[in-house]
């Protein structure tokens, strides 16, 4: 498996891992095919995820500006194309508490209002395009997977109620068994705004709104070397050059730290895993995920879930730490064995989709829009910690906004500074690995 701490290069025109969202998403989108010769443009974005796509649309829709997009691989080959499937309300991995005692009760109001407009985004360009993206009602629940961590949970809804002003609710043990049954669900936080989807057919929509926008959508072109100087970027792909004045980087867990010098070393790419089961009875439905909410428990190392429309249930969480391990047989089993200990009536069910890919965390755990230092117009966004669906979205076009002379387009600080490097970075993954250890140890003991 690609691993962006080891591999230069993500590959070309590799295909789609696969996984239950390829397998049901339809036909791909036509695009522009590899970059061929000598090209240019105002504005070139690398990667073609979501927040690579969210810039393209967005530049054509917004600012007129027809962006050119080069892609290592396929449209929505990394995360777009392999996460969990929840729009919410999310963005980073800081819990409330802690990012009101760093940036204070206005500032975590306005972040908020930022991820509820990322999700507001979403809901626009669903509506507008018409996407068929298996849209499942809005309902997202933190599901206290152990009896003492429901007075935890009951702190953290007070903030959202009297901080935020945002009505998110405590469901008692009883009341949460009419949409999570099993061994696992002690009382529960419920957000009403958040929903499920199918992330690549999302994905695949964005890249016909923007290309039928105007944008140029370059397959199979990874970024193989680039040089800046006073009058732009010239960015080497193995068929073709193309230069630019202006560059989006939109890569974030698949960031090669050799894309750019001033780009690496600012994320920790992180693997998570997925599976996804054969279709339930219906008294196995019962027994398990009545409801089709999106569910997330309350682990150091949480666990992710849902019901899909076929009534299989998708089961996701944190493996491996290298790309050399991620596919050993252990990282499948142990997710299966997580979700038969949380759902007795489905022991030994069948798995029949496996897959994994890169999340990104920055230093701070949380997210990032900015202009890239000492490099003149280069703009990246990322470091959305597995919480990204939505916010990627939104920075997609808030990096647009920057690009075309709009300055910080929020205000909230913290977003638009540049992220700090993680020091010591061939150590990273020993302290991840003994991280991971720790987390377990406390999962296990709490």
């Amino acid at each position: 498996m690609y691993d962006p701490f080891v591999h230069a290069s993500p590959g070309m025109g590799e295909p789609h891992t696969p996984s239950y969202w390829v397998d049901t998403a339809g036909l791909p989108p036509e695009d522009d095919s590899a970059v061929s010769g000598n090209l240019s443009a105002d504005v070139v974005i690398i990667g073609g995820g979501y927040t690579g796509l969210s810039s393209a649309l967005h530049l054509a829709l917004e600012h007129g500006v027809k962006a050119v997009v080069l892609e290592a691989n396929q449209s929505a080959w990394g995360c777009s194309g392999r996460n969990g499937s929840f729009s919410r309300i999310s963005g980073g991995r800081v819990p409330l508490s802690k990012l009101i005692e760093l940036h204070g009760e206005d500032v975590a109001r306005q972040y908020f209002q930022e991820m509820k407009n990322g999700l507001d985004t979403v809901r626009g360009l669903i509506r507008d395009g018409a996407i068929a993206c298996d849209v499942q009602p809005d309902g997202v629940y933190k599901v206290a997977s152990k009896p003492e961590h429901v007075h935890a949970l009951k702190r953290e809804i007070a903030l959202y109620n009297d901080v935020i002003g945002y009505p998110a609710k405590y469901v008692a043990e009883n009341d949460v068994r009419r949409v999570h049954s099993g061994a696992e669900a002690f009382g529960a936080m419920h957000m009403p705004d958040g929903f499920a989807m199918h992330p690549l057919k999302l994905a695949w929509a964005l890249h016909r709104m923007a290309r039928s926008s105007g944008a140029v959508i370059h397959t199979s072109s990874p970024v193989i070397d680039w040089t800046s100087s006073s009058a732009g970027h010239k960015l080497v792909t193995p068929r073709g050059v193309v230069t630019a004045r202006k560059v989006i980087v939109a890569t974030n867990g698949y960031t090669s730290r050799e894309l750019h010098p001033k780009t690496a070393g600012r994320v920790l790419p992180i693997h998570s895993q997925i599976i996804v089961t054969r279709p339930m009875s219906a008294q196995e439905k019962q027994d398990s995920l009545p409801g089709t909410d999106c569910m997330f428990d309350t682990r150091n190392l949480l666990f992710y879930y849902r019901r899909l429309p076929d009534d299989r249930i998708l089961f996701g969480g944190r493996s491996a730490i290298h790309g050399r391990d991620a596919e050993n047989p252990k990282h499948r089993e142990s997710l299966h064995a997580a979700l038969c200990r949380k759902f007795p009536a489905l022991n030994g069910i069948q798995v029949d989709y496996n897959w994994g890919g890169w999340v990104a965390v920055g230093k701070s755990s949380l997210p990032f829009i900015y202009k890239v230092p000492d490099v003149k117009n280069v703009f990246s966004a990322g470091g959305y910690a597995g919480s990204g669906v939505s916010f990627s979205i939104q920075a997609g076009k808030r990096l647009a906004q920057m690009v075309c002379g709009g300055g910080n387009p929020t205000a909230v600080d913290f977003l638009h500074q540049v992220p700090q490097r993680f020091p010591f970075q061939h150590f990273l993954r020993v302290g991840q690995r003994v991280a991971y250890s720790w987390y377990r140890y406390k999962d296990a003991r709490q």
